[in-house]
């Protein structure tokens, strides 16, 4: 620091970007009781490609197991979950219907597992992962705007940033061997694995 110049309590200190403010330190209280700690801003972490910081999610509910008033069983849980999946649909497709018109809110709660992982019990798991398929999808459609648009220099440059994010899931995932190692993604055949 400069000579002469210091940091009082409460004046304003920089940490990277972000301006906080420091407390004033505690005053001491009654022998014995201990002063109260001081909670620091949570700073949080940006999303991959965009300026936003939101940290919103669904909340759960505490209680794991299923409700009093649900009375369907487990088994016809998961030939629903397969009826589905032979219908074509994704896992969060089936999740959402089975939440909105047979009241099951959480199916791990009612039968002990997740939709992809009964899926992959009965041999109904899609090929692709679906986070990839979508972004997959999101790229092929992203493509063909730019066929008859081509003076659009956004849609390129967000193009790129969505099939660098499916090279790096594409990079996970044969990692964790849930797509084969000899697996490419090819902007050419893409549109062919979301037809």
């Amino acid at each position: 620091m400069a000579a002469g110049k210091h940091r009082g309590v409460g004046s304003p200190a920089r940490v990277g970007r972000i301006r906080l403010r420091l407390p004033a330190p505690a005053k001491p209280g009654p022998p014995g009781v201990s002063a109260p700690s001081v909670v620091a801003p949570s700073l949080n972490m940006g999303r991959l490609h965009g300026p936003g910081k939101g940290i919103s999610s669904s909340a759960l509910p505490y209680k794991r197991t299923a409700p009093s008033w649900f009375n369907k069983k487990a088994s016809e849980i998961e030939d629903s979950v397969a009826k589905f999946a032979r219908r074509g649909l994704r896992p969060s497709q089936i999740g959402v219907i089975l939440r909105d018109s047979h009241g099951v809110a959480q199916v791990k709660a009612v039968t002990g597992a997740k939709i992809l992982r009964l899926l992959k019990r009965r041999g109904l798991a899609p090929e692709l992962p679906e986070d990839l398929y979508h972004l997959i999808k999101k790229a092929v459609s992203v493509r063909k705007h730019l066929e008859s648009n081509r003076k659009d220099k956004d849609s390129k440059f967000r193009l790129i940033l969505i099939e660098s994010r499916i090279h790096r899931l594409a990079r996970y995932y044969k990692r964790t061997r849930q797509l084969t190692p000899n697996w490419k993604y090819d902007s050419a055949t893409a549109s062919t694995l979301v037809a």
